[in-house]
């Protein structure tokens, strides 16, 4: 390992024009990679579209949802014969139009009831309204101030294409002549989920920037006493644009998660620039530059690569998650502490060399003199009262462990966006009025979902659901409905008879309810409710399809955003607690297996302190858990790790040269204290960028990751110490034991 870093050394020392190359080239690789990102949204950020219960989401989502438009039509009476034969005269045009494979609206129905016609008085539309099933009715008419048409896109466009079509049909619609009174817009999944995209792309580059602005403000006011302060900014700089092109070139989709990654990178990044360019700064006062150089690279690249991989412990912790975005979270995070760690690494001296980089030739400020000589006084009297402070310490992380499950868990897709966001604007429009407008939806499938016995179930089982459910479902539509709606408001009888009303239904709209002859989904509406209580509709429709099932060779599922977010529910429950446990074994591990010794597990403890901590402030804060905030214990962990790593790095330095744990705790904090706090200072206004976020899920996340990193700046100033000298009072308390022993039985030990 060491001469790994006298190698770095050696390379920035002697060959430093060519490292320079390299790194240009790298630099140019990453703005290739940059063109390569992809945004992700939808259920694939929730679900692991590998597992059965994604597969089946997804392909209910491409057969039947995912490429839906909806048309929203508002005015005062939407069934009036004006606004019927304008929606009418639109929806032809629409279906030429490129990328649109069907159409259907309630004009379609209404012509079918009247003779191929469109009345031409409100009584006669009344008359016709009565012939048509009024789930059907419903569907397109939720209520006396909407109407709704539904526009179909090809199956497999890709987002530009998707975008494109949506343009196309608003660019149409601002062509015709509106009628007075009528207010039209354009949503649907297909218009939310594009919409989404647009904002998280805005979102990223604004936290980004704001991050970097905050990083120039704390490096202004605190990093003063070295020369080139702004360089770790730089430095960053360059790491977040090497990380893009990696997660570019590497295929890594972005999600609302992966984009809170990158401000959370940059605090961590600034922190190991801060790091080697302190310890540059330090060296370079009593050395030659090539000199200093080398000393930082060999010395303070292995502290700050131990405490960067612990870090990363923390992060790999999320890939139990069952939660891809979560994941992805965790993947970008490892990616981003790494390129940044070697960033700096090589960057800091490599640009060191290249200005010949003259140190100020000063001491610290006085500010930063008295930042350590205040943080040294509070460890001297932590150390020397470790017992109350450890107990004070435990008890609030105990309430918090008690508190923790208290938490409500939010997995409304609907609350993580932005609020002004027009199409999430226009969706709570529509749900105040209709309820919830993500239907509860029943895939059907098996050899022939088409055959008689298998409609008239369908039939029976929605209004055997509207039955069991008044209050919680708002209506229940399936291509039964469309059926009995075109054979004259029965119910066929024969098979014949069936596939004769099939035959009349609009190919737009059997696109909506059928897949062919071996798939169907039923659409259960339900009003507006919180995910508790989906899920306990969810239990109680799985029970009601086991007591009323389809015939024989038909299959049901439960599927869509209403089984994916119920179930997020429990999966983040169970994955919340994993990722923490995990966490810290693997820390623990990794600080066993490079220290090998019981000073090793000490940066544990005060780690298990701020993950109750977190929760107590979570719970004050009324902050909820959710797919983002789901992670926190385990990023708690990665990030704490490096601030009490480098206290223990410092406190072991110390004792080589001091018997007294006193003493060599209060050198430690003295040497230190300062460039943690700038370190750590740097950290909390990086991840506060994400304060920032016009996303709230992001927001929160935010919110709660700068509290993490306050309480992990006082467990490594404050609760180390406590930690450090109880320590050393029982290894001492356990030599003074064994030797006791030694003394009374010499002999049976010399035979051991």
């Amino acid at each position: 390992m060491q001469s790994f870093f006298s190698g770095v050394a050696d390379l920035v020392v002697h060959r430093p024009r060519l490292l320079a190359e390299v790194m240009l080239v790298l630099m140019l690789i990453s703005l290739v990679g940059m063109s390569m990102i992809s945004m992700a949204t939808g259920n694939d950020t929730y679900l692991d579209k590998n597992s059965q219960s994604g597969i089946i989401s997804n392909h209910y989502s491409d057969t039947f949802q995912q490429n839906t438009l909806v048309l929203l039509f508002e005015c005062n009476d939407p069934t009036s014969p004006e606004i019927l034969a304008y929606i009418d005269s639109i929806m032809g045009p629409i279906q030429k139009l490129q990328y649109v494979s069907g159409t259907a609206s309630v004009t379609d129905v209404i012509k079918q009831a009247n003779n191929g016609t469109l009345p031409l008085s409100s009584g006669e539309v009344t008359e016709v309204e009565q012939k048509i099933a009024p789930s059907v009715l419903k569907r397109y008419i939720p209520s006396n101030l909407l109407n709704m048409a539904m526009v179909t896109l090809e199956p497999g466009l890709s987002d530009t294409k998707k975008e494109s079509a949506m343009k196309n049909i608003l660019s149409f619609i601002d062509s015709t002549d509106i009628p007075p009174g009528l207010s039209v817009k354009l949503t649907g999944d297909a218009a939310f989920s594009m919409e989404m995209k647009n904002e998280m792309g805005k979102s990223m580059m604004t936290l980004i920037m704001a991050a970097l602005l905050l990083m120039v403000v704390v490096m202004g006011l605190l990093f003063s006493y070295v020369s080139h302060r702004f360089l770790p900014v730089l430095i960053v700089t360059i790491g977040l644009l090497l990380t893009f092109g990696v997660v570019g070139l590497g295929h890594v989709t972005v999600s609302m998660a992966v984009i809170s990654a990158f401000p959370v990178m940059i605090g961590l990044g600034i922190d190991y620039a801060i790091q080697f360019h302190s310890r540059l700064e330090e060296e370079a006062r009593t050395h030659p530059l090539p000199e200093a150089i080398r000393i930082t690279v060999t010395k303070t690249g292995p502290a700050v690569m131990y405490a960067m991989l612990a870090t990363s412990m923390g992060f790999f912790a999320m890939f139990i998650s069952p939660v891809p975005m979560i994941q992805g979270f965790g993947l970008v995070s490892i990616i981003g502490v790494v390129v940044c760690y070697l960033t700096s690494l090589i960057g800091i001296p490599l640009i060191a060399i290249l200005i010949d980089y003259k140190a100020k030739g000063a001491g610290k400020s006085k500010l930063t003199d008295s930042i350590d000589f205040g943080l040294s006084k509070l460890a001297v009297g932590i150390a020397k009262n470790p017992v109350p402070v450890l107990l004070v310490v435990f008890f609030v992380a105990f309430v918090g462990i008690q508190m923790d499950s208290r938490i409500p868990i939010d997995t409304n897709q609907n609350a993580f966006v932005p609020p002004d966001m027009p199409a999430k604007v226009t969706l709570d429009k529509v749900t105040r009025i209709v309820g919830s407008t993500d239907p509860a939806p029943i895939l059907v499938y098996g050899d022939n979902v088409l055959a008689l016995d298998t409609v008239k179930w369908m039939k029976e089982f929605t209004t055997l659901e509207m039955d069991l459910h008044p209050t919680r479902l708002t209506n229940a539509v399936s291509i039964a409905d469309y059926v009995i709606t075109y054979n004259n408001g029965t119910m066929p009888q024969t098979q014949s008879e069936l596939d004769n009303a099939l035959e009349k239904i609009p190919a737009g709209t059997k696109k909506q309810y059928l897949n062919g002859k071996t798939e169907a989904v039923i659409q259960l509406y339900t009003t507006k409710m919180e995910t508790p209580a989906k899920s306990n509709l969810k239990d109680q429709m799985k029970g009601d399809l086991e007591l009323h099932q389809p015939p024989p060779g038909i299959q049901t599922s439960i599927t869509g955003s209403f089984d994916l977010f119920t179930t997020l529910i429990s999966q983040l429950i169970e994955s919340k607690e994993a990722m923490t446990y995990l966490g810290f074994v693997l820390v623990a591990l990794f600080l066993g297996l490079v220290y090998r010794n019981i000073n090793a597990l000490t940066p544990i403890v005060p780690i298990v302190a701020i993950v109750g901590w977190n929760a107590v402030a979570m719970y004050i804060l009324g902050i909820d858990y959710n797919p983002m905030t789901a992670c926190l214990g385990s990023m708690t962990i990665g990030v704490a790790a490096e601030y009490t790593i480098l206290v223990m790095e410092r406190y072991l330095e110390e004792r080589e040269i001091t018997d007294d744990v006193i003493e060599a705790i209060k050198n430690s904090v003295r040497k230190i204290g300062s460039a943690i706090l700038v370190s750590g200072l740097a950290t909390f206004f990086g991840f506060s960028a994400l304060i920032l976020s016009s996303f709230p899920i992001i927001s929160n996340f935010g919110l709660t990751t700068i509290i993490a990193v306050m309480f992990s700046l006082i467990g490594a100033v404050a609760v180390m110490p406590a930690v450090l000298s109880l320590v050393d009072q029982i290894v001492h308390r356990v030599e003074e034991v064994e030797e006791e022993v030694l003394h009374i039985h010499p002999l049976d030990h010399e035979k051991k």
